[in-house]
């Protein structure tokens, strides 16, 4: 094996490649990364049995042949290199690396015992991969962390025709961003549940191009798999993850339908006064938000501990209401949104609020409904 590449385009596909490499392989052959070149010019892949990531990219082989070397050591290198050209090669058991005056010698690892990359599903649709990215990255801000409810750390992924929906909750807030796309088949109706950190990389590794695959197995060969294919600099990048097994919660019907109590404020204003007061509000404790003739009081802090207040004009229609919820969460919540202006919609104190953006066609692409906290008294 002997080839030629641009040191960006090489560190920039080694560093895509590597970058879902387990920490802990259950196996040393994962934490390789996969060298193959021939007549489709170079290849490299990673692989752990639950994430897969491959990059094709143009290459002057001037010798086909593969090889396995340790992924995280071989991005720290080629993120180092100098701004020319490398050459890398197979010489028996190393790879030689050379890049101006910078030669490296890499021990390789067992290329045969290296696993095979599952097969891409066939692909369903794309999307402009700017807004999926941007989506996804909404969608995630309720996806749970906890690995012992591993069913709550996916993002459900619904499509149905022209309309994709990605949902997330941890039980405490939740999360819906809807957007189109274009369907393979018009009348395509399927659903995933994605690992929410997988997606999430993935979906902002893959802006390169203008628009990214998406295959999802509605059964038979690769059932239980989502791929995912963009542009790259270079050349396409290339991912698939096994989905979630479990059934996600049907949590739609907690968004209510109608509201006795809604008010429109500034976001950037609402975000700053929270951070603010929850300065002083001790750990699991929620900041108060108390809506009264058309301001909105936040206060935190209680007894002999410090406390603090502020308030925020806002339009309020309804009546008023003091409610209380987890700062953090609010503030995940708020910031998720692009609008400047938010709306927070209630049916009562006790009851979710729903906090959406207010566009010009009052038709939010991404909704949060969030759980309140029980006040101290």
């Amino acid at each position: 094996m002997k080839f030629r590449v641009e040191r960006d385009v090489l560190a920039d596909a080694v560093a895509w490649a590597a970058r879902s490499l387990p920490l802990r392989p259950s196996a040393p052959v994962l934490a390789g990364l996969l060298i193959e070149a021939g007549g489709d010019g170079l290849v490299l892949s990673s692989f752990d049995y639950e994430t897969s990531a491959r990059a094709t990219l143009e290459a002057e082989v001037l010798e086909a042949g593969r090889a396995l070397v340790s992924g995280r050591l071989l991005a720290d290198i080629c993120r180092s290199l100098p701004a020319k050209p490398v050459e890398l090669s197979l010489e028996e058991a190393r790879v030689s690396l050379t890049c101006g005056s910078a030669r490296f010698s890499l021990q390789t690892m067992p290329v045969d015992d290296y696993p095979s990359l599952p097969t891409m599903p066939a692909a369903t649709g794309t999307v402009d991969s700017d807004l999926f990215a941007h989506a996804v990255q909404q969608a995630v801000t309720a996806a749970g962390r906890d690995d012992m409810l591993p069913v709550l750390t996916g993002v459900r992924l619904e499509i149905d025709g022209d309309s994709v929906s990605l949902l997330a909750t941890d039980r405490f807030r939740l999360s819906l961003r809807e957007l189109v796309w274009r369907p393979g088949t018009p009348d395509e109706t399927l659903a995933a549940l994605v690992p929410a950190k997988v997606l999430a990389d993935t979906a902002k590794s893959l802006t390169a191009g203008s628009q990214v695959t998406i295959a999802l197995s509605a059964g038979g060969s690769g059932e239980g798999l989502i791929g995912f294919e963009g542009a790259g600099r270079g050349g396409v990048r290339r991912t698939t993850t096994r989905l979630l097994d479990g059934e996600f919660p049907k949590v739609r019907s907690l968004f209510p339908t109608e509201h006795l109590t809604t008010a429109r404020v500034e976001k950037a204003a609402l975000i700053e006064s929270v951070k603010r007061v929850a300065l002083v509000a001790e750990r699991n404790t929620a900041v108060q938000l108390a809506f009264t003739d058309g301001v909105l009081t936040l206060d935190a802090g209680s007894g002999d501990e410090a406390q603090a207040s502020e308030s925020v004009e806002t339009q309020m229609t309804g009546e008023d209401l003091t409610t209380g919820f987890n700062p953090q969460f609010l503030l995940d919540g708020l910031s998720a949104i692009d609008e400047d202006t938010v709306e927070l919609a209630f049916t009562q104190a006790s009851k979710p609020v729903v906090i959406t953006g207010v566009g010009a066609d009052d038709d939010p692409g991404f909704r949060y409904l969030l759980m309140p906290r029980r006040l101290l008294s």
